[in-house]
């Protein structure tokens, strides 16, 4: 097949993030996915200081061969409320754990805005074609679609890593015979110990936490509702990097490259946090790769599809909490007339984490470390 056919046969995926650990898993599975065409990369404030998480978007895009890829750095803090970072998690870069990042042979693209590219860039494909990931707070894209509400009726869908739901909304075991773990149980005013659904408060996941107001803004958007995927951490909990992941995605094939060391190296500091701040030792979820791998779920080639199981085509409405102790916290009520966001319960995990390492693959063949 010639590239151009190639090239039009690809999904074309503008991806919003701040990263992070996992970010930097979903670029590399956004950048060499087959049937995904990476149209370009926005940042916002989150793991990291936007400065750093600008930084780490170009040096992986730099470390897995796809310096091309553009990137522009969006908004710097939320419209409401005091900027956050989580260095607990991710370090004080956003990217702790590895010298094996390169520095950027580039900067950011900084002469256009980054929600106005965005908008550029989702338009001038064909209408109902393009997909927007978000795996970061939804600054950037609460102001793309508050300013252009047009975009909302040209995208194909809307996909976003963020929230918790609880409440045992899935019921998975996982290798350890337990169910999706958030960490250790909190303890309420009275001494009464609790399950916890958040990873940044007992109640609210990092990214609706860190600007709630914008995820609520993007949760409500009547036109974007039935075309938005929210991938909680019920989800991502269940995708842990175990040690015979971590094993997997190191060895590949052919053995360790310098490029397999990095997301190694990545993964294990991603591990020790959260075994340190949660107690989870199962590994680190792999939250954010999730939400770019949900586009595949209706690839017509079985092959290629990632199943996304969403219990018989469940919609929800969706609000996000934006005071008090449960601020950030998601609450879905499920949508009486079928309509509304669609919110997965478990997925193909095998599938996934053999085409997380594909993706891998493809990087190696690139940098030239594997022929």
């Amino acid at each position: 097949m010639g590239e151009d056919m190639v090239s039009s046969s690809r999904l074309p995926v503008w991806l919003d993030c701040d990263p992070g650990h996992d970010d930097a898993c979903a670029l590399l599975f956004a950048a060499y996915h087959q049937s995904l065409n990476l149209i370009g990369v926005s940042t916002v404030h989150g793991n990291a200081p936007l400065s750093k998480c600008t930084f780490n978007a170009l040096s992986v895009l730099e470390a897995i061969g796809k310096p091309d890829i553009p990137v522009f750095p969006g908004l710097s803090r939320p419209f409401c409320r005091t900027v956050h970072t989580a260095p607990d998690i991710h370090g004080a870069s956003g990217l702790a754990g590895t010298d094996l990042l390169p520095e950027p042979s580039r900067s950011a693209l900084t002469h256009c805005s980054a929600v106005l590219e965005m908008r550029n860039a989702l338009l001038s494909q064909p209408k109902g074609a393009p997909y927007l990931v978000a795996t970061g707070p939804l600054t950037n894209i609460a102001l793309l679609f508050t300013l252009f509400p047009n975009v909302a009726e040209h995208i194909a869908g809307l996909a976003i890593m963020g929230g918790a739901i609880g409440s045992d909304f899935t019921h998975v075991s996982l290798t350890s015979g337990t169910t999706a773990k958030m960490g250790q149980p909190y303890l309420d005013t009275t001494g009464t110990s609790h399950a916890r659904s958040g990873n940044r408060t007992p109640f609210a996941e990092f990214n609706t936490w860190a600007d709630p107001e914008s995820a609520r803004s993007v949760l409500q958007n009547p036109l974007l509702k039935s075309k938005t995927t929210l991938i909680p951490l019920d989800v991502t909990h269940q995708a842990y990097a175990t040690p015979e992941i971590q094993r997997m995605l190191l060895n590949g094939i052919n053995g360790p490259t310098k490029l397999r060391t990095m997301f190694n190296e990545l993964l294990m500091f991603f591990a020790h946090t959260y075994a340190e701040v949660f107690g989870l030792t199962d590994g680190p979820p792999l939250h954010d790769p999730l939400a770019v791998a949900v586009l595949l779920e209706n690839h017509p080639d079985p092959q290629v599809r990632i199943d996304f199981d969403d219990n018989g085509g469940e919609r929800w409405d969706v609000d996000v909490i934006l005071e008090g102790e449960q601020t950030g916290r998601t609450v879905a009520t499920k949508s009486p007339n079928g309509e509304g966001v669609r919110i997965p319960r478990t997925l193909d995990l095998p599938k996934f984490w053999r085409t997380l390492e594909e993706c891998m693959a493809r990087a190696d063949e690139v940098k030239g470390y594997v022929k």
